[in-house]
């Protein structure tokens, strides 16, 4: 870290976060509503916060940032509310439908429910348009592709107003040039659209995949591209020296023009740094296996790391729509501070997935909002301090939550208020602890072999429920928890992944040249990238994957490997590698079968600096930052108990909490309950841990 900041932006449903890291060590958190009609009015009230709290203008903050990050919800929210830009597609004629064909079955979970509805095209059928041409599996062109027929679709387009156009061929990634060339007469043609050229974006073997990843890239892209335009003239009208960088759907930084042009990775972009965040806070620990958890306003996103590695996803099924890029595996739900109480037809309660979000918010938010949501059953708990959230400058009124509760849960239900409260309580951490279930239990992994870490606003005051429930005896809650993803965003390094198709066995000389040929390709098209980002070599990293097969399976295994040359003697260790993989993923391996390469594919990192943490001095007891105790409801019978009150900016390094207790940071609350205690680190998180 070179200059006197970083700054982290993470956009949420609910607030968007800010952290910026001083070169002198720690670092500053503000949050702010988020404006999900112009994000970067969010971004200018946040930095408005920041050049308050500093005394200082802005033109003199953002000129001495190294690094400034965003962390966006825009691409999401757009394909969550269909809301992308006018989309046209250019197809191999007779495949318009793949799309919608899907491979012939529905998504998990769903495969055999003959009223699940199917997904919303993004690319409706009149704007799918095909093309004369045909590439064999060999790479050999079977057809010429027509070029009277991309001619024709452009002017369909035209008259269609289409703003973005997505190509996706059939064996285009052995044989790219049709598909280059029909970009070249759409640009032509359309000069003011935007073009994804399925091969260079995806360039693996799987044609529904990649038609899928292409035109939703395409779809998001105008609206990316609008959005980044936009923050980078207003960063650079402050007067910032280094482009912002955007953070990635698989945990790395990219400059505006990539994440314009691969809008397909900024998707998920926030809740993807959590992991390198959660890794961070629990390294004073020793501790390399990590769920970490973050509960907004609006959603609860789970991350797994199992020995200091976070799983990837790829070729998956994201908000119904196959995604082929590898992005960091978050787990999203509807249980977030926001989330709404309601009773069911069967007159049973359930909590969310629907949100008041930060308009009109909670019914105690004093917004507008009528609805019971979790913050308000915290808020009637007395896990909140009625004063308001973010150290006051959200009051809260907590007659209108009760009032929430009452009339829309407690009566209907006959029930105290008390009790519909924390009724509502224990549901919303049950879909929690269900969520985590599934990132971990059904994957093979045992919850009470990993840490819980804390992220988000609204998760510290569920943190230890949750514990509680998944049989989890550790838990560290960072005081930066609320916004730990924009602080992960600021200790990430700039990441992209390069791709290729490689079909190839791995029993000849020729197959092992190919590979290694392939790989310096991709590699070399990644460091001259990452020169051109400014990163010289000794600051460049490399990791390689492979996805590999025994011959006659239909399905494939990613294997992470080292870098090294395939040779008669090195391909041992690969197929070593892939049986290893094989037998943990199936628990089977077949050794004397022969093994197959699909696709490969490299990653490359850019080497950030960090910025240094912050050590907090000893504390005198945590008695010296009592505040005075509140009734809080830790029972389903409803029952009050007096609880302290802790000002969690007057605790020291070593203070020791026992539970029950509350302690209010600025912008988090957690609840301690009974049989639990906390310890301040020095290194700024709180431990909590079970009670023996």
């Amino acid at each position: 870290m070179n200059s006197k900041y970083r700054l982290g932006i993470d956009a949420g449903g609910t607030f968007t976060d800010f952290v910026l890291a001083e070169q002198a060590g720690g670092s500053r958190l503000y949050k702010t509503l988020s404006t999900p009609a112009d994000p970067t009015l969010a971004i200018r009230n946040g930095l408005a916060l920041i050049a308050e709290d500093l005394g200082v203008a802005l033109e003199e903050i953002i000129p001495n940032c190294d690094l400034c990050i965003n962390g966006t919800t825009v691409g999401l929210n757009a394909l969550i509310q269909h809301k992308g830009a006018r989309t046209g597609l250019i197809c191999t004629a007779g495949h318009e439908d793949s799309i919608e064909i899907r491979n012939g079955h529905k998504e998990d979970g769903y495969r055999y429910d003959a009223e699940y509805p199917p997904a919303v095209m993004l690319v409706p059928r009149n704007l799918r348009k095909g093309v004369r041409e045909r590439v064999l599996s060999n790479g050999t062109v079977r057809t010429p592709m027509e070029e009277e027929d991309v001619r024709a679709a452009c002017r369909n387009f035209i008259e269609e107003g289409i703003e973005t156009v997505a190509i996706s061929f059939v064996w285009s990634v052995l044989h790219p040039d049709h598909e280059r060339r029909a970009a070249e007469i759409v640009r032509e043609m359309m000069p003011d659209a935007l073009v994804t050229i399925g091969s260079e974006l995806y360039p693996q073997v799987r044609e529904y995949t990649r038609t899928s990843t292409a035109i939703t890239n395409a779809y998001l892209a105008p609206i990316l591209k609008n959005y980044v335009t936009a923050v980078d003239a207003y960063f650079r009208s402050l007067g910032a020296r280094a482009p912002v960088r955007y953070f990635q759907s698989n945990g790395g930084l990219a400059t505006g023009d990539v994440v314009a042009d691969r809008s397909v990775y900024a998707i998920n972009s926030g809740p993807a740094s959590a992991p390198r965040a959660g890794l961070h806070v629990t390294e004073p620990f020793d501790e390399k296996n990590v769920i970490t958890v973050d509960m907004g306003g609006t959603s609860f996103d789970i991350t797994l790391t199992y020995e200091g590695v976070t799983n990837l996803n790829k070729n998956i099924d994201f908000l119904r729509y196959r995604i082929g890029v590898p992005m960091i595996q978050v787990e999203t739900l509807g249980a977030g501070g926001g989330s709404i109480g309601w009773i069911d037809d069967m007159g049973l309660l359930q909590m969310g997935p629907q949100s008041a979000g930060s308009d009109p918010g909670p019914a105690c938010y004093g917004r507008g909002g009528v609805e019971p949501t979790t913050t308000d059953v915290n808020l009637v708990l007395g896990y909140l301090n009625p004063d308001g959230l973010v150290g006051g400058r959200l009051p809260l009124d907590k007659t209108k939550a009760e009032n929430a509760i009452r009339s829309r849960i407690a009566e209907p239900l006959g029930l105290s208020l008390e009790k519909a409260a924390y009724g509502m309580f224990t549901i919303v951490n049950a879909n929690m602890v269900n969520g985590i279930r599934r990132v971990s239990i059904e994957r093979g992994y045992d919850p009470r072999d990993f840490v819980l870490v804390c992220a988000g606003g609204a998760t510290g005051a569920h943190i230890t429920a949750i514990a509680r429930e998944m049989g989890i005896d550790r838990i560290i809650v960072p005081k930066l928890a609320s916004g730990l993803c924009a602080f992960g965003q600021i200790i990430s390094d700039v990441k992209y992944n390069h791709m290729a198709t490689c079909p190839v066995r791995l029993d000849n000389e020729e197959a092992y040249e190919r590979v290694n040929a392939l790989f310096r390709q991709i590699e070399q098209e990644g460091r001259e990238h990452l020169h051109k980002d400014g990163f010289a070599d000794d600051r460049i990293r490399i990791t390689r994957s492979l996805e590999m097969r025994y011959v006659g399976q239909v399905h494939e295994c990613t294997v992470d490997v080292e870098t090294f040359d395939i040779d008669a003697q090195t391909v041992e260790r690969l197929k070593d590698a892939f049986h290893r993989r094989h037998e943990q993923l199936y628990t089977y391996s077949e050794p004397k079968n022969t093994v197959e390469v699909v696709n490969i594919e490299s990653t490359l990192y850019g080497i950030v600096d960090k910025p240094s943490d912050a050590r907090l001095s000893s504390g005198g007891g945590a008695d010296g930052a009592l505040k005075g105790t509140r009734m809080a409801i830790f029972s389903r019978e409803g029952e009050h108990t007096r609880t302290p009150v802790y000002d969690g900016r007057k605790l020291g390094a070593g203070d020791r909490i026992e539970g029950p207790a509350i302690i209010e940071e600025v912008t988090t609350t957690i609840v301690v309950e009974p049989g639990w205690t906390a310890v301040l680190h020095e290194g700024g998180s709180y431990v909590i841990s079970a009670q023996r």
